[in-house]
């Protein structure tokens, strides 16, 4: 082979893994706000920082018509108050219908995400598995199960125990509901959707948990050979998914972020410093699965200013309502 040529390929499979680690990169559109910008200059927003993922947390219609030929990837939920409804055939029938099947031939639907973070103890938590299935069933009667995973989205309060990540176990509580639900997904091929925080893991717990651990910062590994707590937290699940005889299986991160302000740790100086290196970081993989990259969705597009809860939560947006970025963050 000539020199040329052997010059092009490595030239062609660099761009391929940067493509490759550009691809892994989504961004979550939550719209508890009432300073937002329109759906239709959000998309447009998305298009002019090379942003190809959008989570959506309901069937926000307005959305799905502004994504409309935009070619990027989309996660819809289907929320929790909307999961009773799709327990029945029936009403997931025409779920499916009205807000997959009317748009999908021209918005790129890639994982419905029936219920996020609901808990073994929660009212709805014997919904999930049915609601799961009948999406499922329904996205296969419209002809679109080759385009279409259905999943649900988990947080990581459902583990017993996450250090070290070789020990990753769901708790006796959890692991009746989840075992089931992670059996399904793996019939048919569909990831586990999991939101990792470890801004959350670091406020709870200062005492045993450096900052720079938790912002990619730190120099060197751990004892048990870590060097961040994302990799960490992502990895005690996988071993979860192992210990209920589910080592394929894999996870998108579905949520990942950090507060510019409202508690311990949260600042515009660390926000930015996780957004860059945790969107660096995806691009490969953690030790138990380092064939990256690892495909992961910010938290979140905007600040909400009607968010519930915790005044962090107020604080997570990338952009600022009238769209100028919080930071400098190159999405690919």
């Amino acid at each position: 082979m000539s020199p040329t040529l052997l010059l092009l390929l490595a030239v062609l499979s660099s761009i391929g893994v940067l493509l490759t680690g550009a691809e892994s990169i989504g961004v979550c559109y939550g719209a508890n706000g009432n300073d937002l910008p329109t759906r239709q200059e959000v998309v447009d927003l998305y298009k002019s920082n090379g942003i190809g993922k959008i989570r959506l947390y309901y069937p926000d219609e307005g959305a799905l018509q502004a994504l409309r030929g935009s070619n990027i990837e989309v996660i819809l939920g289907v929320p929790n108050d909307q999961l009773q409804s799709v327990t029945d055939a029936g009403g997931a029938s025409d779920w499916v219908n009205k807000y997959v099947k009317a748009y999908a031939g021209d918005v790129k639907f890639k994982y419905i995400a029936v219920g996020n973070e609901v808990h073994p103890a929660d009212a709805l938590a014997g919904s999930v598995l049915p609601a799961l299935q009948n999406i499922h069933n329904a996205i296969s009667s419209a002809n679109l199960q080759g385009q279409i995973k259905a999943s649900t989205a988990i947080d990581t309060t459902l583990l017993g125990n996450s250090y070290p990540p070789n020990d990753g176990v769901f708790s006796d509580g959890a692991s009746s509901y989840i075992t089931p639900i992670v059996n399904f997904l793996a019939e048919n091929g569909a990831p586990l959707l999991a939101n990792v925080y470890p801004y959350f893991a670091y406020v709870d717990n200062q005492q045993s948990i450096g900052l720079d651990y938790a912002l990619f910062t730190k120099q060197g590994n751990n004892e048990v050979g870590y060097q961040n707590l994302f990799d960490a937290s992502l990895d005690s699940l996988y071993a979860a998914l192992e210990k209920i005889g589910q080592p394929n299986v894999k996870i998108v991160v579905s949520e990942s972020g950090w507060p510019s302000e409202g508690d311990a740790g949260a600042s515009v100086e660390n926000a930015g410093t996780y957004y860059r290196n945790l969107i660096n970081h995806v691009k490969g993989g953690t030790p138990k699965r380092p064939d990256g990259p690892i495909e992961t969705y910010l938290f979140a597009m905007f600040d909400e200013n009607q968010k519930n809860g915790a005044e962090t939560e107020r604080h997570f947006g990338l952009f600022r309502p009238d769209k100028s970025p919080k930071y400098q963050v190159n999405f690919n």
